[in-house]
């Protein structure tokens, strides 16, 4: 899938496996996991079913909140802008791609879908990039299966 705009952005199948850090170590996505009784093994098996959609700038996706997905221009200045060089210089050397060669193939960020929630499970500055520059960016929707009933009571 491609974002237009005097540039372009191709959005590629993600390799979830190389988000695992995202998975074992973000703490402010673990109340998610546990919610969901999300596994790493069952995430990567939901992933291979993914699919692209369009995600214009806007707290949902689909009809449904987006958590973590910080869409507003404010958003982006506190956690990006704003961010320590480390953070922020993954996002200059894309924008610099970007602008130099115009057009960029990365890809897609990662949206988990259950139970009537949403995580923003990476890809945040990609998001922005698109967002930035007016294009729609497509995003890889993995839907998780429902929790397994034996986990309610854990």
């Amino acid at each position: 899938m491609r974002s237009h705009s005097s540039l372009t952005i191709t959005w590629l199948p993600p390799d979830v496996a190389a988000e695992a850090w995202e998975f074992s170590h973000h703490p402010a996505k673990q109340p998610f996991y546990l919610c969901h009784d999300l596994r790493w093994e069952v995430l990567l098996a939901a992933s291979a079913t993914g699919a692209l959609v369009p995600w214009p700038r806007s707290p949902l996706l689909a009809g449904v909140v987006v958590e973590q997905g910080y869409t507003d221009y404010e958003d982006y200045q506190k956690y990006l802008a704003r961010a320590k060089r480390g953070y922020r210089l993954n996002y200059s050397r894309l924008e610099e791609t970007l602008q130099r060669d115009g057009s960029l193939h990365v890809p897609a960020p990662i949206v988990l879908v259950g139970g009537g929630e949403a995580l923003l499970f990476s890809g945040y500055r990609r998001l922005c990039l698109a967002w930035n520059y007016g294009m729609i960016p497509y995003v890889w929707r993995v839907q998780i299966p429902a929790p397994r009933p034996d986990a309610a009571g854990r």
